[in-house]
């Protein structure tokens, strides 16, 4: 136990036995969280999990959780092969907090289970007190909480961190790893959690991508009556030649006597419900020489400005190829969603779409990210091998978002792909063939990179055959105005941007772009539902900037923190220290002088 869990001891204490509370002392959700549970009741002395689900209600349980039980399953044993040394448990939950999943090294689970802390088992304030996958579920964030913060005696002994994964919005579960204290776990838990509960999230998008894209393999029926593919949120993705609704419609708003029979469609991988095949009555059918000619399906807003626009008239001729498409741009411009769109227009749109955001995956582990592996190639592998993405993108098209962060080991790997057009997993001795089409895309330039030998010249001229360049919010500010409209829309916003209001968010530098657009309107919607001020917004504005910065310095901290750590302990060898974070000496070094440690 460290050094201030006695004084936590003391606070906790004091407050259980007086109700007084040195707000001082002690963290301020801490706080919180304790007060809500003296207010709900709940015994300081007890805190053992009693609310258990029966064996059929936690099938149900699971079977209704099926998608994320999927989509974590990679990840969850990913961060258990971390945090195995600390005697750690990682636990996946739904978003009402019942634990859905729980494993770990045999002695902590049987501790675990001396209070009930096991698969089935609801686990939040109200029931056992103020613990991290609780209170992360009702204040919606991330969180640790050590020993005694714990409101229950019964969980002082663990420390425990979680982070909620959300899906759109939404709350679709929990994600924590444990441990007792003597063992407690990585000092950067919390960031391995929410590092890895990001990764979900991204896994879940990328997942309705694919069912989406599965779902359009129904075009090519042979349906003499004019029919839409409708995805699970009863959304228009398709329909068909002969009919003229409008892609992006919702079912309700069509006319139910148009309707003439539903057909629900599952997944050929997993059985899971993507979507509904709607077969309309042939009444409705609509003059074919009526219909306007073919046009570049894409799914965000086009707007008025030129550049823009040249840049989906050129889209729209190199996706009738299969030339490599490179995209530059800033962050927060599109570059996935116009890769999406080529890709929906070129002759691979029934094939599926994959997206990899290299920057965001360590670069230990791209190479079984992209080429997979077979069972039993390494330690901490998924026992039933894994199939990477180049793989799962086979028949369809590859994309490779920040390309100019995979290492140079990862470039001649991904050259030879190119080349041979086959692949072999890690641990594999079989080549794979493989037919994809690949887009990459960058916020930096290649050709500079190119020039200071950071990024090979023949893989650049291997993947930039058709370059495109997306411009920033900046240079398409006449777009903003159909920007928010098609926030509000999607949002069912019923408001009016004052024109003041519109000429502010056009006088913005949008540093973040696209995306930066969309969290401004989204911070206004929370603050405003009803009615916009009438003054300025620019407080709103600069506020969440600020927030991010801070988040962004406060990563980067850790981040130092931690190399001068390694650092420590291996003496200041770099190699010894490089090996040690899992990183390529070459990266070491580079955020060595980022942080003038050299």
């Amino acid at each position: 136990m460290n050094t201030t869990e006695p004084l936590r001891l003391e606070v906790w204490n004091r407050f259980v036995r007086e109700g007084v509370l040195d707000s001082s002392r002690i963290r301020e959700r801490i706080s919180e969280s304790w007060h809500l549970c003296q207010r709900k009741g709940v015994n300081p002395y007890g805190g053992k999990g009693e609310h258990v689900l029966t064996e059929e209600n936690l099938e149900t349980r699971l079977t209704n959780n099926k998608l994320l039980m999927d989509l974590s399953s990679h990840y969850l044993e990913k961060l258990y092969t971390f945090f195995g040394n600390a005697r750690s448990m990682v636990l996946l939950t739904d978003a009402e907090g019942y634990v859905l999943k729980a494993f770990g090294q045999k002695d902590t689970l049987q501790r675990a289970l001396t209070i009930n802390f096991k698969k089935g088992v609801r686990w939040t304030e109200e029931l056992v007190g103020t613990n991290a996958i609780g209170t992360a579920i009702r204040i919606n964030e991330p969180i640790t909480v050590k020993g005694s913060e714990h409101f229950s005696v019964a969980s002082h002994q663990w420390i425990c961190s979680a982070s909620p994964i959300h899906y759109e919005g939404k709350l679709v579960g929990v994600l924590d790893v444990t441990s007792p204290v003597e063992h407690s776990a990585h000092e950067h838990a919390l960031a391995a959690v929410v590092s890895t509960a990001f990764a979900i999230e991204k896994e879940w998008q990328l997942r309705i991508k694919e069912e989406e894209l599965e779902l359009l393999r129904y075009v090519n029926d042979a349906e003499k009556e004019p029919f839409l593919l409708v995805n699970q949120k009863n959304k228009v993705i398709w329909s068909s030649s002969k009919d003229c609704i409008q892609k992006g419609v919702f079912l309700e708003e069509l006319s139910q006597t148009r309707i003439k029979q539903k057909i629900q469609i599952r997944s050929i991988y997993n059985e899971r419900i993507i979507g509904t095949k709607i077969i309309l009555e042939s009444a409705y059918k609509k003059n074919q020489t009526n219909l306007p000619p073919p046009v570049f399906v894409f799914n965000g807003v086009k707007g008025i400005s030129s550049s823009f626009n040249t840049v989906i008239n050129q889209a729209k001729k190199v996706a009738k190829t299969n030339a490599s498409v490179h995209i530059h741009g800033e962050t927060g411009t599109g570059k996935e969603l116009l890769a999406h769109a080529i890709h929906l227009n070129s002759n691979r749109a029934h094939g599926p779409f994959v997206a990899v955001n290299c920057g965001a995956i360590p670069s230990s582990l791209i190479e079984s990210e992209l080429f997979g592996y077979t069972s039993g190639s390494f330690t901490g592998a998924n026992r039933k091998g894994f199939r990477g993405k180049l793989a799962q993108a086979d028949g369809g098209t590859l994309f490779l978002d920040e390309i100019g962060d995979i290492s140079h080991s990862m470039q001649v790997a991904l050259l030879r792909v190119l080349q041979e057009k086959e692949i072999t997993p890690i641990g594999g001795d079989k080549p794979i063939s493989i037919d994809i089409r690949v887009i990459t895309a960058t916020h930096c330039r290649l050709e500079e990179m190119v020039e200071r030998g950071a990024f090979r010249e023949d893989l650049y001229y291997r993947i930039v055959v058709f370059p495109l360049y997306l411009p920033s919010l900046r240079e398409r500010g006449e777009d903003i105005p159909y920007l928010v409209e098609e926030y509000c829309s999607r949002m069912n916003w019923k408001i009016r941007f004052p024109p003041n209001i519109m000429k502010e968010l056009k006088e913005q530098e949008w540093k973040g772009n696209i995306r930066e657009l969309h969290n401004v309107l989204q911070r206004l919607q929370i603050l405003y539902p009803d009615q916009l001020p009438s003054t300025s917004i620019q407080s709103c504005m600069t506020t969440g900037t600020e927030r991010i910065q801070k988040e962004e310095s406060y990563m980067k901290q850790l981040e130092k923190h931690k190399i001068v750590g390694a650092l420590e302990e291996n003496s200041g060898n770099v190699s010894s220290t490089a090996k040690a974070l899992n990183m390529p000496r070459s990266t070491l070094y580079r955020k060595l002088k980022k942080y003038k440690l050299l």
